[in-house]
C-alpha cells in the first residue's frame, strides 16, 4: 500500500500523518526549498505565512468544534499547536517557527514517510492502490495549476489574500499600550477541555477563557483626533501593484485594511479596530479605536497586527502605521504583503470525500479545494488522507456526517452553488440545523456541537466495524 501527496503545507502534511498513521507508505513531494515562493520563508512543512492564530478554542464556535473533532480523530495539526502555543484570549494561536518544526520533524521520523523536495509540474499518475492527493495550496505553481485545469476541465478562480505586520515587541512604547483581552477572555485553564469520557460530549464552560488578572492582548488606544489622523494617512498610501488587480477578488474574511477602509470612515472602528470590550486602565474609560497587538512566537519578543493584513508598500506601511500610538518608533520584523491564492471550483470538481469525480484516485485538499483558513485546510487533508488510506487498503472512503463540523464543510465544498462557489471558513450556518433547539443562542451553539460529537464517535466506530482504517480516539 502506498501514495503520493504533492504539497508540505497544513492539509498536505496532515494527509501525510493520517495515511502513514494507517499503514500506507507515502512519499511526500515539497518543491521547497528547492523552488522558494514569494512569500515563505524556511524550507520547513505547514510553515504558516499569514497570521499566527487558529481561531476560536471553545465548542461555543463553529472552528473550535472543529479543531476538537480534529483532536479526536489524531491529528498532527492539532498536536503540534498545543505544543507551541501562545497566549490568545479565548483563540488558539502557536509559535510559527515551533509549530512548523513539531510538524517537520514527527513527518521526518514517521517510518512510512518519505519527504522528497523537488517540483512536481504535472499531476502524478495515480490507481486505487496508489492515491494521489494534491494539496499544493493557494501557490500552487503555474505549470501543475495548467495540468490540473486540463484535468478538470475549466479555469481556476482566484482571489487575493494578504498577511498582517509583525513588530519587534522591545520596540513598542509600553506608556502609551496596555495589557488587556477583550472582555477578559485570557489564556488559562487549558485543560478545561472537553474529554472523549464526558458524559454530554461537551462541557458548558470555556476551554481557554478564563481571566487569570492579565490580558493577552497588547492594545494601543486612540482618542477620535488619533484615529481620523490615521485614517487619512491609511487610505491615501499606495498600495503595491499587484497582477490583474481590476480583476482581483479578496476574501472576506480577509481583507486588506486599507479595503475596509475605503468602505466608510468608521468600517475600522466596527472591524479590526473596534474597541468594544477593552477598558484603558489609564483613563478607565473605552478607548475611541483600539489596534491590538497579538503575541506572534513563545518568546515573546514578536508581535503581529491583528487584522491589518495589508498590500500597502512597505515604505508607506511604516510610514502608516507609525501613527499608530505606541508604534511610534516600532521596527517592523515583517511588513504586510499581498499574494495570489488559487483554488478550484470544489462543486463542479470534489466529492464530499475529497475525491476528483473525474478521477477517483486523485483528491484535492487544503486551501486549493476551495476551503478558507488553517483549521480548515488542515481538516480537509485529515479526511483526505484517512479516505486515501482506505482506498490503498482495498476500502471504500466515506465521509463524516454533516452534522459534524468536518462533514459539513466537505459538503459545503462539494455542494455548494457552483456559479456563486467562494472559499468558506466553518460555520455553524453551514451544519443542520437542531430539530428542537434550545432559544438561547450560546445553548444552541452547544448543542449543536453535542450532537456533532455524538455523530462523529458513531461514523469512527462504523468505519472500524467495516475494517477500514481505525482513528485515534484520543
Amino acid at each position: 500500500m502506498s501514495g503520493t501527496i504533492v504539497g508540505g503545507g497544513l492539509a498536505g502534511s496532515e494527509a501525510a500523518w493520517q495515511a502513514a498513521s494507517h499503514g500506507v507508505s507515502v512519499t511526500l513531494h515539497e518543491m521547497r526549498p528547492v523552488r522558494p515562493t514569494a512569500v515563505h520563508r524556511t524550507d520547513h512543512l505547514a510553515e504558516l505565512v499569514c497570521s499566527n492564530s487558529f481561531r476560536g478554542d471553545k465548542l461555543d464556535n463553529a472552528v473550535g468544534l472543529l479543531k476538537e473533532e480534529m483532536r479526536r480523530l489524531g491529528s498532527l495539526v492539532m498536536r503540534a499547536a498545543e505544543e507551541s502555543r501562545v497566549p490568545a484570549g479565548a483563540a488558539l494561536a502557536v509559535d510559527r517557527d515551533v509549530f512548523s518544526r513539531v510538524v517537520t520533524e514527527s513527518l521526518e521520523r514517521h517510518p512510512l514517510i518519505t519527504i522528497v523536495r523537488s517540483e512536481i509540474r504535472g499531476i502524478p499518475a495515480s490507481s486505487d492502490r496508489h492515491p494521489v492527493i494534491l494539496a499544493t495550496g493557494p501557490l500552487t505553481s503555474d505549470a501543475l495549476s495548467a495540468d490540473l485545469a486540463r484535468l478538470v476541465g475549466q479555469e481556476h478562480l482566484y482571489f487575493y489574500d494578504a498577511i498582517s505586520p509583525i513588530v519587534l515587541a522591545e520596540s513598542i512604547d509600553r506608556t502609551k499600550v496596555f495589557r488587556a483581552s477583550r472582555w477578559d477572555r485570557n489564556t488559562a485553564d487549558l485543560k478545561a477541555r472537553t474529554t472523549p469520557e464526558s458524559s454530554a460530549g461537551v462541557q458548558s464552560g470555556p476551554s481557554c477563557g478564563v481571566d487569570d488578572g492579565q490580558g493577552d492582548y497588547l492594545n494601543c488606544p486612540m482618542t477620535s483626533g488619533e484615529y481620523e489622523c490615521f485614517y487619512d494617512a491609511l487610505v491615501e498610501a499606495e498600495s503595491a501593484t499587484v497582477h490583474d488587480f481590476d480583476k482581483a477578488v479578496f476574501f472576506e474574511g480577509c481583507l486588506p485594511i486599507e479595503v475596509m477602509a475605503h468602505r466608510g470612515r468608521d468600517t475600522l472602528r466596527f472591524g479590526p479596530m473596534k474597541p468594544v470590550g477593552l477598558v484603558n486602565p489609564a483613563t478607565g474609560r473605552v478607548p475611541y479605536a483600539a489596534v491590538q497587538l497579538r503575541q506572534d512566537n513563545i518568546a515573546g519578543d514578536h508581535y503581529s497586527l491583528v487584522g491589518f493584513q495589508t498590500q500597502i508598500k512597505w515604505g508607506d506601511q511604516e510610514r502608516v502605521l507609525r501613527l499608530i500610538p505606541g508604534l511610534e518608533h516600532a521596527e517592523f520584523v515583517r511588513f504586510g504583503m499581498v499574494h495570489r491564492n488559487t483554488y478550484i471550483n470544489g462543486p463542479t470538481v470534489l466529492a464530499d470525500t475529497w475525491q476528483v469525480r473525474r478521477r477517483p484516485s486523485l483528491f484535492c485538499a487544503g486551501q486549493m479545494s476551495g476551503v478558507e483558513g488553517y483549521v480548515e485546510s488542515a481538516a480537509s487533508g485529515l479526511i483526505a488522507g484517512l479516505n486515501a488510506a482506505a482506498l490503498a487498503s482495498g476500502g471504500q472512503p466515506s465521509a463524516p456526517p454533516r452534522t459534524t463540523a468536518i462533514g459539513a464543510l466537505a459538503y459545503y465544498v462539494s455542494h455548494a452553488n457552483p456559479a456563486h462557489y467562494e472559499p468558506s471558513n466553518i460555520t455553524f450556518g453551514i451544519m443542520p440545523p437542531l430539530e428542537a433547539a434550545p432559544k438561547q443562542k450560546a445553548a444552541r451553539k452547544l448543542a449543536i456541537s453535542e450532537r456533532a460529537l455524538a455523530d462523529l464517535r458513531t461514523w469512527m466506530h462504523e468505519r472500524t466495524s467495516q475494517s477500514l482504517p481505525a482513528v485515534s480516539q484520543t
